[in-house]
């Protein structure tokens, strides 16, 4: 992976021409299609040498704000980040190693969160905490059932 030319010239419309060319009306309906890709792997199935992963990121966040689909976007980014981290699913046992995985997982989650949504991400977090999910669990888009309960569609 390397985004060396990333940001050169207009990465925006670069981006969009990219996801045209692949026969999609938007980027969010390009990563719907590939909901547990990375973000990384999205990016670089656009433009291996010029398209960045927090291009990819950037895009899906600004259509969300347009169709006021913010929530399902957190969700969606934490499926991308569990599927990474733990691609087999919630682990069994929670060793040292898992724990590891999953907190990695969830904290880039948060890091990739819009600030109007932190609040809504910790208390999704402290439930994920106190209540995990079922062994191999594993989420397979923004609309798995449990994701909805943690954090459900606010945006009017």
């Amino acid at each position: 992976m390397s985004d060396g030319h990333a940001w050169d010239g207009n990465w925006r419309v670069r981006l969009y021409e990219r996801v045209r060319e692949r026969g999609y009306s938007s980027l969010t309906a390009f990563a719907e299609a590939r909901p547990t890709a990375s973000l990384v792997a999205l990016a670089d199935e656009l433009g291996e040498d010029d398209v960045a992963g927090v291009q990819v990121l950037s895009g899906l966040l600004a259509e969300a704000e347009q169709r006021k689909q913010v929530t399902r976007f957190v969700r969606d980014v934490l499926v991308r980040m569990l599927s990474q981290s733990i691609p087999n699913g919630w682990p069994t046992v929670m060793d040292d190693a898992n724990r590891f995985k999953v907190a990695k997982a969830i904290g880039r989650w948060s890091a990739y969160t819009p600030e109007t949504h932190q609040k809504r991400v910790e208390q999704a977090r402290a439930a994920l905490r106190s209540s995990p999910p079922p062994p191999g669990w594993r989420p397979l888009g923004p609309d798995d059932e449990l994701l909805r309960a943690l954090l459900p569609d606010e945006e009017v």
